[in-house]
């Protein structure tokens, strides 16, 4: 079976506007397994539009602790229990994910406790197992293994790209980061690598229309990649697809898709895919929601 992405969320930041997209969370179904990847606001949502059933939940992954990449984990996995999750789940993430977890359970005690009592269902707080990592090897489960690479994203110090092997299919999150020479080496010959991207024209007209505009922009630029940047890893890396995703911005009426390749295509001719909600991709190509 090909790796196959469903790209739930694709919008870089926490805010979301009136019509525009979701932030970041990915499902990836490689080797048999159903894998999510982030779980930023709409996750949920993004899931059972893409026809998966809550009660497959199995592997979690989160690469930083940034809201847009967190933020719904918590609401994710209680509903899939509300939804007649009864098999262990297992989420890793870096060092603070616990945390997240713990006053997550703690905050829905009184609902959780309920639910136990009146509607006989397993305690979910057993069925959780939170696995924080470092870089290095993830998890090996079988024919999958897992890895992380800290990539540079300022101020957050814990934040990694994530790279799937599984029967000889490899798919790599770059994560957030401002452009990282090494990911190309980490990414070398995978057939996909999912890369953030942003367009500094459209930063620009953000920042403008944004009351911290100033610092916002000096965040930006100083931790997350251009288009062209990204590129330029899946050229070093000679993978089989770039996929362009967490984009900034990515609800700007004056940029589309034919924007971003002709800024990803000064560094990159090979299979391009520019990210948008609900888009399906595999090694070869992509089909619509």
């Amino acid at each position: 079976m090909s790796a196959r992405l469903v790209l739930l969320g694709t919008k870089g930041g926490p805010a979301i506007r009136p019509g525009g997209p979701w932030p970041t969370s990915t499902l990836l179904e490689l080797g048999g397994r159903t894998i999510v990847v982030d779980c930023g606001l709409g996750v949920t949502r993004g899931l059972t539009d893409a026809g998966v059933g809550l009660k497959a939940l199995d592997l979690i992954f989160v690469t930083h602790l940034h809201s847009d990449h967190v933020l719904e984990l918590g609401p994710l996995i209680h509903t899939a229990w509300t939804a007649g999750l009864a098999t262990p789940v297992r989420v890793f993430g870096p060092t603070g994910l616990n945390r997240y977890w713990q006053s997550f359970v703690q905050a829905l005690e009184f609902d959780i406790e309920t639910r136990i009592a009146d509607e006989g269902r397993p305690d979910l707080r057993r069925m959780v197992e939170v696995v924080e990592f470092g870089e290095g090897e993830v998890l090996r489960d079988g024919e999958l293994n897992v890895t992380s690479l800290r990539v540079d994203h300022p101020p957050v110090t814990d934040c990694f790209a994530l790279r799937f092997d599984c029967n000889g299919e490899s798919v790599v999150f770059s994560a957030d980061t401002a452009f990282f020479p090494p990911l190309a080496e980490y990414a070398r010959d995978a057939d996909i690598l999912l890369h953030e991207a942003m367009l500094e024209e459209g930063v620009e007209r953000l920042v403008a229309r944004t009351a911290n505009g100033a610092r916002l922009r000096e965040h930006l630029m100083a931790s997350h990649s251009l288009a062209g940047e990204a590129g330029t890893i899946a050229a070093r890396a000679g993978v089989g697809r770039l996929v362009l995703n967490h984009l900034i911005p990515a609800d700007d009426p004056e940029i589309g898709e034919a924007d971003w390749i002709e800024a990803v295509r000064k560094t990159w001719n090979g299979p391009l895919t520019i990210g948008r909600d609900g888009l399906v991709v595999t090694a070869k190509g992509e089909d619509a929601p």
